[in-house]
Parts: C-alpha cells; structure tokens; sequence
C-alpha cells in the first residue's frame, strides 16, 4: 500500500468517515490496500480497530501485528473480485465437515466427540435446516446436495469483509458448522475453538503435551479468535 513504508512515519491514526463507510488516516494520508485501492471499510469499530493497530506500530511497521488491515485488504482486493469463487472454496468445507467423521476407537474419544459434536449438528440442523449425516472414519462420504446448498446460501450472502474472516473461522476450524455458529455467536467463541479441537485435546491428554504443536495451536487460536472479532465489527 501507499502508506506502507519500512519505519512509521506518521504521529497519529485516525478513523475519518467516508462516503458510506469509514477510513483511516495517518497524518491526514488515507491508508491504501497493496492494490493502490482506498481502504474503506463498512463500519466505524472496524476502522478503529484498524487505526489501533497502526498506533501500536513502534518503530518499523510488523505486518504480523495488523491482522485487522490484513484482512481488509484481502477483502478489497481479492474477495471483491472473486466473490463466488471464495463461496464456493468455503462452502466446500461442509461436504467433509470435520464433526461429520467419527473415531471408531477407543470408546473414550468416540464419546468424547458424541459430547462436543453432535450438539452443534443438531443446532445446524434445528437453526440452518440443513441436517449433516454421521459417518465413521475418513473416507469421504457426499452430504445431501440440498442441505449443501442450505448451507451455501448463508456463506453467499456475505459481504466481502465477513467472507474474509469467515474464510479464517471456517478453514482454522475445519468445520463450516463451527464457522456458522461463530458468526451468529451460538457458543462463546472460546467454546467453539475448543470444540473444533476435540480429537487434538485427547490426544495431548493420553501421550502428552507436544511443545512444537501448542505452539502452533496457540497461533492458531488467536487467529480464530481474531477473525471472530473482525466478523461482528465489520456487521451494521
């Protein structure tokens, strides 16, 4: 982007209005995506979580400390364009949804997920109307192509900006229904990262904690936790 330089240049970050949306400028200098495109977004708390994180910026400026403007120029410049193609990518995930595949041992994990799974299956098909079927294992089995669609009709509805994190809560997840139920807060968010973690959690606890894989998980969790975040700020 435009404004994107190696060191900060810029004292202050603020949020300006913007036609129907809302901007940030840095000393008076409108942020722009990588595209050269005029970084608007649809909603003032979204901006101002975006204005927060070029504050926060010190010295030299860490993309991997601006997931908020990350995600806004993704939606901008690549999700605005290929808005059906990203419906679709998403949408796929529920075709192998991961609460769909059931452990057959031990009976300790088939449990396990019985617990954690099945009430979001039924809240999808309760909440959605689209009804997942069960199967053991992982070979790969085709839902029904009309709950697909049900389910599809939600992800094409979104706007740019939610696909953006929605393409995050779904894909760190595994699970198009964990995604789903994030977007419209049916467990704490905290829950259903949890939930999408069964089958790792049973493991760490029969064999014991893999530093390297926390590390990763933690990543990720914050990751997912952003992107819910980033879903409900960018809403009007």
């Amino acid at each position: 982007m435009s404004d994107w330089t190696a060191k900060r240049f810029w004292k202050e970050a603020l949020v300006v209005a913007d036609g129907d949306g809302f901007s940030v400028h840095l000393d008076g200098r409108q942020v722009r995506t990588p595209a050269k495109a005029p970084l608007v977004v649809p909603t003032r708390a979204f901006a101002q979580i975006i204005a927060k994180e070029w504050d926060a910026q010190v010295d030299k400026i860490d993309p991997e400390t601006m997931p908020a403007t990350r995600h806004a120029n993704v939606a901008i410049d690549r999700i605005g364009l290929v808005h059906d193609d990203v419906v679709t990518m998403i949408s796929d995930y529920g075709d192998s949804d991961l609460l769909c595949y059931r452990a057959s041992y031990p009976e300790a994990l088939i449990a396990r997920q019985r617990e954690a799974w099945d009430p979001l299956l039924a809240w999808a098909s309760d909440v959605l109307g689209a009804h997942l079927e069960v199967h053991v294992g992982v070979m790969h089995v085709p839902q029904s192509k009309a709950d697909l669609n049900r389910l599809r009709s939600f992800v094409d509805a979104m706007t740019p900006f939610e696909l953006a994190a929605f393409h995050d809560l779904v894909s760190l997840s595994g699970s198009l229904v964990i995604g789903l139920a994030a977007t419209r807060n049916a467990q704490p968010v905290e829950a259903l990262w949890a939930i999408s973690r069964t089958d790792e959690t049973f493991q760490s606890e029969q064999w014991g904690k893999d530093d390297d894989a926390e590390a990763e998980s933690a990543i990720k969790q914050k990751s997912f936790m952003d992107a819910h975040q980033f879903y409900h700020a960018v809403q009007k």
